[in-house]
């Protein structure tokens, strides 16, 4: 068996066997608030709350809000309001908001010692991911039916196709076609106007607050 074949293998086993620690409410964690509560038009598909993800199961269990810190909620309302006046026809479409330390534990243990241990930030660090601090944001942009644009790679796509760093390269190789880049810097756009900051390997993912900033105003969701 081909070692990427062997490394998904192990990650899907490993996925199956680990167990599910969800049964927290979150809206009762100080800070956090409900995005859509201040961005109206926020279409919210949690993928860590599906199977429709790179660990293959449920982690969120009945998590079907996107929670947030309220200044990075407010900040995505200001990122759908310069969506809407950009292009009416669409909306934000969020995938994952904050991600509670336990949970993220449980994405640690599936890609550890695999190709995709950089992926996912180890949960036994001081710092941890800035998902744990409900600082930051996966998502993609969508029709009004919910519909997400082609982006050139799925959301959790682990591979130089889905790093922004690369995309001259791939769109010079004709891996990324030009609708598809336009896509990405549309969403880039609005978030950046926002007040977000991109990152370099994950087209989908931005943070509200520089790392260290983020971690010394807020707390870990445990």
């Amino acid at each position: 068996m081909p070692t990427n074949a062997r490394a998904l293998a192990a990650i899907v086993l490993t996925s199956l066997l680990a167990p599910t620690v969800w049964g927290q409410d979150l809206s009762k964690v100080p800070g956090l608030v409900d995005a859509a509560e201040k961005a109206a038009d926020l279409k919210v598909e949690l993928k860590y709350s599906t199977a429709d993800n790179f660990i293959k199961k449920d982690v969120y269990g009945d998590l079907e809000k996107c929670y947030l810190q309220t200044v990075a909620a407010d900040m995505l309302a200001k990122a759908s309001t310069a969506l809407k006046a950009m292009r009416p026809d669409l909306v934000l479409l969020a995938y994952d908001c904050v991600r509670p330390v336990s949970v993220q534990r449980q994405m640690w243990a599936v890609v550890k010692g695999t190709p995709q241990q950089g992926y996912v930030a180890n949960p036994n660090t001081p710092t941890g991911s800035i998902h744990n601090y409900g600082c930051a944001v996966d998502l993609t942009i969508a029709d009004q039916d919910g519909k997400p644009l082609d982006m050139g790679t799925p959301f959790d796509f682990f591979g130089q196709a889905a790093q922004p760093r690369h995309e001259f390269k791939l769109a010079a190789q004709g891996k990324l076609t030009h609708a598809q880049w336009a896509n990405r810097l549309l969403l880039r756009e609005v978030m950046v106007r926002a007040g977000f900051i991109p990152i370099a390997s994950e087209w989908w993912h931005f943070n509200c607050a520089p790392n260290q900033v983020a971690r010394k105003k807020f707390e870990k969701v445990p």
